[in-house]
């Protein structure tokens, strides 16, 4: 008998983590391209702490705490003298702790502490003066902390904290010559960010904690081309960040927000002869966005505070001849959303308190030396920002 009713339960899987990085962590590539016909690929990771659990059709639990001490840097550069190719990717990332949870099927409970001392720098360049390319993307991430959430018709109980200490950096950016299809050159940085993503009839209830306290966050891209078709170049910064997406009966966030840090998005683009070209910077001090988006229920409980170095973001673009070109940046200090909907009605409880206590800055410049034909500048700043919509359809 009691063979049998061993043998006839599963048992809930339990995981354990604990990890502590506290030397340099270093990933940096070169390539020198003189032709390639379909394109160049390339991508540099560098991170302190990586961790993943899973359950899928089983239930767990799961604790982890990681530490990160040392300094996370990432590089990559590509040279080309002839061509690009038809298509090009070129990825850089640095990450202090990351840590990855994914329900499918089943329950997950988890407890996860992620903090970060050292810096976190990735830098993605494509070096192309004489050079002609098809379609580039050219992207680059740093992160102090960074957890993602996914559930695929699972449910999930989740206690986040994220203490971040370490300046973050994100720049790079592109020149080249001729740019025949469309590029976007991207960079994104963040202190602490989460990303909470559920699917096909999930639910969760999480409640994340994130202190960022580093001196400064930054995400710079600055790109040159004499000729292009269809071109962005794109800035985010962020001390505090999280992202929670649903399809479900049930979405219950409690974010409590907290940044100190010198925030500062920048992106600069400058093409002589332009089909459609956009320069777009964004930064915030915390940012928390949650969704129910075939759902009745979202609760969101939000808390943020705002101080220290402020947010600073610049956007510019220039070019002598072409057709669309414009610049937009976006500074805020603290932003919350909320939504929720089904086909026949919503219902949304949130509770909603920001404090902004340091300058906000936005400034958008754009200059065509010659003619174009349409030309778009937009500057917005502000202190706090909130958005809750309820949806019957």
């Amino acid at each position: 008998m009691l063979v049998g009713a061993a043998t006839s339960q599963t048992l809930p899987s339990a995981f354990q983590n604990d990890q502590t990085n506290i030397g340099a962590v270093t990933a940096e590539q070169t390539l020198d391209v003189v032709t390639a016909d379909e394109g160049v690929a390339a991508a540099s990771t560098a991170g302190g702490n990586t961790v993943g659990f899973t359950v899928n059709g089983a239930d767990g639990a799961a604790t982890s705490n990681q530490t990160n001490q040392g300094p996370i840097y990432a590089h990559t550069v590509v040279d080309a003298s002839g061509s690009l190719g038809d298509s090009s990717n070129i990825t850089t990332t640095a990450v202090g702790n990351s840590n990855t949870a994914t329900a499918a099927y089943g329950t997950l409970s988890a407890f996860m502490v992620q903090t970060n001392y050292g810096s976190t720098t990735a830098r993605g360049q494509i070096e192309a003066a004489d050079a002609v390319a098809g379609d580039v993307i050219e992207s680059t991430m740093a992160a102090g902390n960074s957890q993602g959430l996914l559930m695929v018709n699972g449910s999930m109980g989740a206690r986040v904290s994220q203490n971040n200490q370490g300046d973050v950096l994100a720049d790079g950016g592109a020149v080249i010559k001729y740019v025949a299809g469309t590029a976007v050159v991207a960079g994104t940085a963040a202190g602490n960010n989460i990303d909470l993503t559920g699917a096909n009839a999930s639910a969760a209830r999480v409640i994340t904690d994130q202190n960022n306290g580093a001196a400064s966050v930054t995400a710079a891209k600055f790109t040159a081309y004499g000729n292009s078709y269809l071109t962005t170049t794109a800035a985010t910064a962020s001390g505090n960040n999280l992202n929670a997406s649903n399809q479900g009966t049930l979405l219950d966030v409690t974010s409590h927000q907290y940044n100190t840090a010198y925030v500062r998005a920048q992106a600069e683009e400058s093409s002589y002869q332009f089909g459609g070209a956009q320069a777009t910077a964004y930064g915030v001090g915390n940012s928390a966005m949650a969704a129910n988006y075939n759902g009745p229920g979202l609760v969101l409980d939000n808390v943020q505070v705002n101080d220290g170095g402020g947010v600073e973001v610049i956007a510019s673009f220039t070019g002598d001849t072409g057709y669309d070109g414009g610049a937009n940046a976006t500074a805020i200090g603290n932003a919350v959303s909320g939504y929720a909907c089904n086909q026949c009605s919503g219902n949304m409880s949130a509770n909603n308190s920001q404090s902004n206590n340091v300058d906000v800055s936005a400034r958008s410049t754009v200059s065509v030396t010659n003619s174009g034909r349409s030309i778009t500048g937009i500057a917005t700043a502000t202190g706090n920002n909130a958005t809750f919509s309820v949806t019957g359809r």
